[in-house]
Formats: structure tokens, C-alpha cells, sequence
């Protein structure tokens, strides 16, 4: 049995996804949940095999739920379940360690597949999903000679003030071409800015 917890805000969803899992033979569904903040609380003390996440939500939002899901639960598998098609939301919540990503027109068998996908170690992804995600990957931001370096530098861990020294610049514009970066790569923070840019080889 494939142990699984839904979290989503709308009554609606949660509803037809609950009739779907409670059919099938083969899936424990344990619980369901309107926000990410009670979800967090039941994996303290309840271990799941999946957990199906909507992202846009009231409180914590689902990219920053699976964050915290796979701290302290490594182990168990997230699935985001949404509307949203943006490539860089997409990005982001797999990059906050999602297992697959799912839009909530996704059929039955759509969605029992892809709950048997991420159990068995594979990505769960929407067809619609794909070619975005190959059109991300072949998207690659244009950097200047001066970001590039504030990028290596980020990377090696040096501050603003260090950052600034070195390149004999002002921290305003350091934080400047950060902020820049930040944009380019569609991330929202730092830690997330190198991981990309390594990921991309920029570093």
C-alpha cells in the first residue's frame, strides 16, 4: 500500500482527488488537508510514502512546503498538483525537491501513475509539462563579464563588502547586479541563484 496525504485549498479538488485514491486498491489515503501548515504538523508524527501538494496556498506556500517536507521526511515523495503551467514555478518547486509536478486537469490513471512513478524512483510530469520544462532548459540568461564575476564571487561565499573591494565597486552596485541575476535566472534567492547558475554552468 502506497501511503498518501492531500494538501489543497480547494474543497473541490480535494473532494475528486479523495474519490479517486479511496477507489483505488493499491493506495492508503491517510488524510487530506486546506493548508500546508497542518500538513507540516501530521509528518511530524505520521510518515508518508506521497504527498500531493497544491502550490498557491493561504499561509505556507507549496514550494516552500516541500522544502521542509524533504528536510525532515527526505524519504517521502512530493507531487505538486496546480493550475499554474509558468516554467519558473515549475522549475522552482522541482528544484525545491519535488518529484514530479501534475496540472489539476490530470486524468485518474494520469494520477495513479504518477503516484507508482516517484514511489519507484521516476518523474511524474504532465504532458503539457515537458516542453516546458525543455524550453526552460534552453533558455540561458545573457550575462555580463561584471555579473559573471559578482556571480563567481557569490559563489566562493564572499559578502557584498568583500564582493565590493575586490571588484573595487560600491556595494549598492553589487547588490545591484545581484538583484539583476536574481531576475535573469528566475530565482528568488541567493542559495537558489548559485545552485542554478551552477546547474547551468555559469560557475
Amino acid at each position: 500500500m502506497i501511503s498518501v496525504i492531500i494538501i489543497d485549498d480547494h474543497p473541490l479538488v480535494l473532494n475528486g482527488f479523495e474519490f479517486i485514491l479511496k477507489t483505488h486498491p493499491e493506495i492508503s489515503l491517510l488524510s487530506t488537508f486546506t493548508n500546508a501548515e497542518e500538513a507540516l504538523a501530521y509528518l511530524d508524527d505520521h510518515p508518508v510514502d506521497v504527498v500531493l501538494a497544491d502550490i498557491n496556498m493561504p499561509g505556507i506556500n507549496g514550494i516552500d512546503a516541500t522544502t521542509v517536507i524533504k528536510r525532515k521526511q527526505p524519504k517521502t515523495h512530493v507531487i505538486a498538483v496546480s493550475n499554474i503551467n509558468e516554467s519558473s514555478i515549475v522549475q522552482r518547486m522541482l528544484d525545491a525537491g519535488a518529484s514530479g509536478y501534475l496540472l489539476k486537469n490530470v486524468s485518474a490513471g494520469e494520477l495513479i501513475d504518477g503516484i507508482h512513478a516517484v514511489v519507484e524512483g521516476e518523474q511524474a510530469l504532465s504532458k503539457e509539462i515537458e516542453p516546458i520544462l525543455d524550453q526552460e532548459k534552453n533558455t540561458v540568461p545573457k550575462v555580463t563579464q561584471r555579473e559573471h564575476e559578482v556571480l563567481r564571487l557569490m559563489a566562493q561565499g564572499k559578502t557584498t563588502p568583500q564582493i565590493a573591494e575586490e571588484m573595487f565597486i560600491s556595494p549598492l552596485t553589487v547588490e545591484s547586479h545581484r538583484r539583476n541575476l536574481l531576475q535573469k535566472f528566475e530565482v528568488s534567492n541567493s542559495a537558489s541563484l548559485i545552485h542554478k547558475a551552477t546547474e547551468m554552468k555559469f560557475i
